[in-house]
């Protein structure tokens, strides 16, 4: 047997490309480089802003041009890396000697040696993968989940009227309206979004074991605290003063659990409509040439939904992995979190797979208001409920005498079918209020939906 051409490990990378491309752009090994150049870059422009070490800011066409290495970071420089690295043996290494190369071919050798000043490798990447992960977060994932969120939202506001029967521990209960459950899940995943628009983004920037030892003995009379806060916040960054060698990673644990907390609730609605559709509450809408079954034609398989289940089973289960790995790291420094890291765009990649596929299933459905309707008509028991409360209210209002009305409807509708005429004349043997009899004989289980439609 041939060995097969190169192929792509991960379906990330391969049959689900498009769908999460656009996290490539950060958080891939490419992405990570650019943020790590940017960093290595723009510590060169704040040393010489400042005029340290008897430099002069660099003239505004320098700053463009070394800029220039990461705003135009491409394949020649993912190339420069691969080779360099393999000879270096450390990436961060690797980068640093690319911003050197820069800095000879623009005739600045003079401050050379401002390239990775003071800096252990964790500074650069704690600032990278800040950069990375904020820019994957809230430009690519948050927008992603914001438009599942819309069009959650939409599909409630359209079905606000849809009197729907409930069916709590799977058995007909109190009903209620489409349009309230998926306003439900509207609000609970904008709580958790509006958390992580708020979630914070931290760097460290203070040398070998976060004690700016380096730095002081370079230029005790410089305000190193000062000087690393000022740089970091400049990158749009929180500022850890207080580390090891590495930032602790709690932004990142307290993130990805929010993330991951977006997945479960996710992973509720493509289950809950996965289980709607089963009921025949929301039929799907037939797409020109998709297949549903290889074998059984009539079908149209609710893919949509189970695939997005299944990503986020994936997606929560790394996500749980990096906040489990990275809270933790031995003593001032451990490598744990070095290849652990390297999975972030995995995580991330199977979560938004998964909202594309929510975003698009939920776009491929429509409600069956006959179906809502017909099992509603089958479930008249439900107003027991509402009877018996109305018992209770007219015997304390002094209007009824009747003793335990809860077991007087537990035993007329208890493991029982009831339909509309034997609650009728039920209702009519009753000792309560007039007006309290007729508002009973005037409901139906598509009209006991409450305050349903008033509640978003």
């Amino acid at each position: 047997m041939t060995s097969l051409p190169f192929q792509p490990l991960s379906p990330l990378d391969g049959r689900y490309r498009p769908a999460v491309a656009p996290l490539s752009e950060h958080l891939s090994e490419a992405g990570l480089n650019r943020a790590r150049v940017e960093v290595e870059v723009e510590w060169i422009i704040a040393l010489t802003d400042r005029s340290l070490f008897d430099t002069s800011p660099l003239p505004e066409e320098s700053k463009l041009a070394l800029r220039a290495l990461y705003l135009a970071f491409g394949q020649q420089e993912i190339d420069w890396l691969a080779e360099r690295e393999a000879v270096t043996r450390h990436d961060v290494k690797a980068v640093e000697y690319l911003v050197r190369d820069r800095l000879s071919s623009l005739g600045l050798d003079a401050i050379a040696e401002l390239t990775h000043f003071g800096c252990t490798s964790e500074d650069i990447n704690s600032l990278a993968y800040a950069l990375t992960v904020k820019r994957a977060a809230l430009e690519v994932w948050l927008p992603a989940l914001r438009a599942v969120i819309d069009r959650v939202a939409a599909l409630a506001d359209e079905h606000r009227d849809a009197a729907m029967l409930s069916r709590t521990h799977g058995q007909p209960a109190t009903p209620t309206t489409m349009g309230k459950e998926l306003a439900v899940f509207a609000g609970r995943l904008r709580r958790v979004a509006d958390q992580v628009a708020a979630s914070e983004f931290l760097g460290k920037f203070s040398g070998a074991t976060g004690t700016w030892s380096a730095h002081v003995a370079a230029a005790p009379e410089v305000a190193w605290p000062t000087v690393a806060r000022e740089f970091v916040e400049s990158l749009g960054l929180g500022f850890n003063p207080l580390t090891t060698q590495i930032e602790s990673h709690d932004w990142q644990v307290e993130l990805y659990d929010r993330i991951r907390h977006a997945g479960g609730i996710l992973h509720n609605l493509a289950t809950d409509v996965w289980t709607y559709i089963s009921l025949g509450y929301f039929t799907q809408i037939p797409v020109a040439g998709a297949t549903g079954s290889s074998t059984m034609p009539h079908k149209i398989n609710p893919i949509r939904f189970e695939n997005a289940e299944a990503n986020l089973e994936i997606a929560g289960a790394l996500l749980a992995s990096l906040s489990t790995t990275l809270v933790t790291s031995r003593l001032q420094r451990d490598l744990t979190d070095s290849s652990t890291q390297r999975n972030i765009g995995v995580a991330f990649g199977h979560s938004l797979l998964a909202l594309d596929n929510l975003h698009r299933g939920l776009g491929e459905i429509s409600l069956a208001e006959d179906a809502l309707l017909a099992d509603l008509d089958a479930n008249w028991e439900v107003l027991g409920e509402a009877i018996q409360t109305v018992v209770r209210a007219e015997v304390v209002a002094g209007r009824s005498r009747i003793s335990d009305p809860y077991a007087l409807l537990k035993e007329l509708t208890r493991g029982r079918r009831v339909g509309a005429e034997d609650l009728a004349a039920f209702v009519q043997t009753l000792e309560i209020g007039d007006d309290a009899k007729a508002r009973l004989l005037a409901l139906t289980p598509a009209t006991y939906t409450g305050l349903a439609t008033e509640l978003y």
